[in-house]
């Protein structure tokens, strides 16, 4: 209703309430009993009910208007109410953390041993991670690293109990998620989101290089049927595959990528498993970047323009990985997050790196890969799984949006998981859908002393 309206219907209110009052004083005089009274008739059109309507109409239109956000999704929040912002954001999508390395301190000190006392997990650690803290820091997802050290050996053929040490750290993992009603274990995408609507924390693994393989592609396949989900191509040393960063800052040298590697990315293609770079040299990350048919992951790795280590990934890959669909999951690792000062890396830190692989790659292609419990320190004010909500809050006030953060927390890395089930579900349903069967030429053949039938020669 305009403001002309209102003041015509006070103006006929005053003058009716005048002439009533005037005609109760003549009747009180017992003066003109039978004098007809004339009353002010209200200016026409005021009260005319298809105006009213159309003026109410109107006023809830533009109602409805200012508040539709509001009606479909709850009520709208101040963008500087970073306290319920968070809260909003983290109650719908997922935080999904690439990287947690608990099951290889499981191993040290406990020999795998989790039962009982040994491992106070719901009440208490003094590590990075435990599930009082995990619930605090509102983690909706978790991948679990099954992490086991390069072999010491001097050849890599050189036997080793890399395959074994794994076997046993996909086995405890999965015991310790088994032994938590908190924690669900999945081995696919779908699952991960259906169990944060549940309120549990989705638990995945992945392995932490391809020495863990024995240089064997069928290993790979048996990782996989066993639940893993994604293997780092190098960890701090070379393997059959691919030139790993430390190589590089210690020899300067990088030779990439090798035929055996070209091979081995084929089949975590189309197996579903999804490639990550990290730890990888730089020259590897290209060469991986140029055939993989599917979107790859760095669970957790920091960029290489704001921290001065092979270990973290140079701009032009950061463009790369836009193009590829991939995903970049920061880590808060103080010597690679800032290299020329560590003990004053600090959660902005962290967000520096955030912002600049944004800035290059597109929030479509950031995460977090925390790394905790596999690094002797982290970033002031990240010191464990419960400080989440503090980084969340840190790049909002810095400028991101909500759609924007619930990329970074959990949406990206789901995308780029159902992709890889998506593209391995067509290789399998197509031409070329048979196993990869190479083998690395540096390995001993075996061989049999004694007489056995031949394969080759019948007729």
């Amino acid at each position: 209703m305009d403001g002309q309206d209102s003041r015509a219907l006070m103006s006929d209110a005053a003058a009716m309430q005048s002439q009533s009052a005037a005609d109760h004083r003549l009747n009180s005089r017992g003066e003109n009993r039978s004098r007809l009274v004339v009353r002010r008739t209200p200016t026409p059109g005021i009260w005319n009910p298809v105006k009213i309507i159309t003026i109410a109409s109107l006023a809830l239109g533009v109602w409805i208007a200012a508040n539709t956000k509001s009606i479909l999704y709850g009520q709208s929040i101040d963008p500087l109410d970073y306290e319920t912002r968070k809260n909003r954001l983290l109650s719908e999508t997922p935080l999904i953390d690439g990287h947690n390395d608990l099951p290889f301190l499981v191993r040290l000190q406990l020999n795998n041993q989790i039962y009982g006392d040994n491992l106070q997990f719901d009440t208490g650690l003094a590590s990075h991670t435990d599930l009082k803290r995990m619930k605090m820091g509102r983690v909706g997802g978790q991948f679990w690293s099954v992490f086991v050290e390069c072999p010491r050996i001097v050849h890599l053929d050189d036997p080793n109990h890399s395959v074994r040490d794994t076997l046993e750290q996909i086995d405890v993992a999965k015991r310790l998620i088994a032994n938590y009603k908190d924690l669900q274990y999945c081995d696919n995408a779908r699952c991960a989101l259906q169990s944060f609507k549940r309120k549990r924390i989705s638990s995945m693994l992945g392995a932490e290089g391809l020495h863990q393989i024995g240089s064997s592609i069928a290993v790979i396949r048996q990782l996989y049927e066993l639940g893993v989900r994604y293997i780092t191509v190098t960890h701090n040393c070379d393997n059959a595959f691919a030139t790993a960063a430390s190589t590089v800052t210690e020899t300067g040298k990088d030779s990439g990528l090798s035929d055996f590697g070209h091979a081995a990315i084929r089949e975590m293609n189309r197996l579903g498993m999804m490639v990550d770079l990290s730890h990888t040299s730089h020259r590897t990350m290209r060469d991986v970047l140029a055939i993989t048919r599917t979107p790859v992951i760095f669970s957790h790795s920091g960029c290489y323009s704001i921290g001065k280590s092979m270990r973290n990934v140079p701009d032009d890959v950061l463009r790369m990985l836009s193009d590829n669909g991939g995903v970049i999951m920061i880590f808060f690792a103080k010597k690679f997050v800032r290299p020329e000062d560590p003990e004053n890396a600090n959660l902005n830190d962290v967000v520096n790196h955030i912002f600049h692989a944004a800035s290059l790659a597109g929030w479509d292609h950031v995460g977090i890969g925390s790394d905790f419990d596999g690094t002797g320190s982290v970033a002031n004010g990240l010191e464990d799984v419960s400080s989440y909500p503090r980084l969340i809050e840190a790049v909002m006030r810095r400028g991101a949006t909500d759609e924007q953060i619930k990329k970074l927390v959990g949406e990206n890395i789901l995308r780029v998981w159902r992709e890889n089930e998506k593209v391995a579900a067509e290789i399998q349903n197509g031409v070329d859908s048979q196993p990869v069967e190479s083998f690395w030429e540096g390995r001993a053949q075996p061989s049999f002393e004694g007489s056995l039938p031949s394969l080759k020669g019948f007729q």
